[in-house]
């Protein structure tokens, strides 16, 4: 049996985790003509961060920001590779705790690349956590069941939806959605709609609510939100506003709805939303935690690397060792 404390500290361990990756999200300058984290209203991420937002000229001494529900860390996303950070390797990076762009020989985007593919199945967190006989989820809806026989998840495929597959869990489609088991990855339902017509209209509170559910039943659970990302391409600062308060509602009403017992992570692959006028950037990104074990996570983490090992510390899961780096690792795709 685990020991129920984190090491060193004696505080209790959380009794489940949940991390939310946010797509494309970094801490720019505090200037609003060009960063919507500066020109939204954004109240229960201020709320939570004591009055302050992910905004360089907000963090403290050490890239910090520490308020009375949650700390924040500025992690590094350039990981000592060259180049600006991109999606495919920065979510094997967050999600397998290996310098994927290092690996690889390069950042590169948006899909995870085939020579990495294997490493991520294989070390992803839900995987890793399963293997040591916890229960994980994934809560995204997906237009179609999958499973690793199917070739449409693998040609040009994001992270999150691959470590689901590898861990047997993107299981939950329209039925799921209808029902409240699973939400959209938009948050909201109106892109579902748009394909299967008839559809509860759902708010940012209601699916948050909603991934607390879910999250209240396995031990981890991952969810992926790729819009910030989108909407920093589009280079709108309005839209990329209503982005983040669409965020903002959503993790607050998450926030409220979970166990005092549990873990809320909030991470991001690479910077862009941050500056609609320049698409992505070597920005850090911001790594969020709430709840239990909270102060753990943000003494822990300096870089995208250091994110999964800590949730399987806290959860009493011995990271495995390092392999070498995969077979094809620098060929660039």
């Amino acid at each position: 049996m685990s020991d129920p404390s984190i090491p060193g500290s004696g505080a209790a361990r959380p009794s489940r985790v949940l991390l939310v990756f946010l797509d494309g999200v970094g801490i720019g300058a505090d200037d609003p003509r060009v960063n919507p984290f500066a020109a939204a209203r954004l109240p229960r991420l201020r709320g939570l961060l004591g009055g302050r937002l992910p905004l360089r000229e907000h963090l403290a001494d050490g890239g910090r920001i520490d308020g009375a529900g949650a700390a924040l860390v500025a992690a590094d996303a350039t990981l000592g590779v060259a180049g600006t950070p991109q999606s495919g390797t920065g979510q094997t990076a967050l999600l397998t705790g290996r310098n994927a762009p290092e690996l690889y020989g390069r950042h590169f985007g948006p899909w995870v690349p085939t020579a990495l593919r294997e490493m991520l199945r294989a070390e992803n967190l839900l995987s890793r956590a399963l293997a040591a006989g916890r229960s994980v989820a994934f809560a995204n809806a997906y237009p179609f069941r999958v499973t690793e026989a199917d070739p449409r998840i693998f040609r040009r495929p994001a992270a999150p939806p691959l470590v689901a597959v590898a861990a047997g869990v993107l299981t939950r489609d329209l039925p799921e959605l209808a029902a409240g088991n699973a939400v959209a990855s938009s948050i909201t339902n109106e892109r579902w709609r748009e394909t299967v017509g008839e559809l509860e209209d759902v708010t940012p509170e209601e699916a948050g609510r909603r991934l607390a559910r879910i999250a209240t039943g396995a031990e981890v659970t991952l969810f992926a939100h790729y819009d910030t990302d989108y909407t920093g391409h589009r280079g709108e600062l309005a839209e990329a506003v209503r982005a983040l308060e669409k965020v903002d509602a959503f993790l607050g009403a998450l926030a409220d709805a979970l166990p005092e017992d549990a873990l809320l992570v909030v991470a991001s692959d690479h910077g862009n939303i941050e500056d609609v006028e320049a698409g992505h950037t070597l920005n850090p990104v911001p790594v969020i935690a709430v709840g239990r074990g909270r102060e753990a996570v943000a003494a822990r983490v300096r870089d995208l690397t250091h994110v999964t090992p800590a949730l399987l510390d806290l959860l009493g899961i011995e990271p495995p060792a390092g392999p070498p780096p995969p077979d094809g690792a620098g060929i660039h795709e």
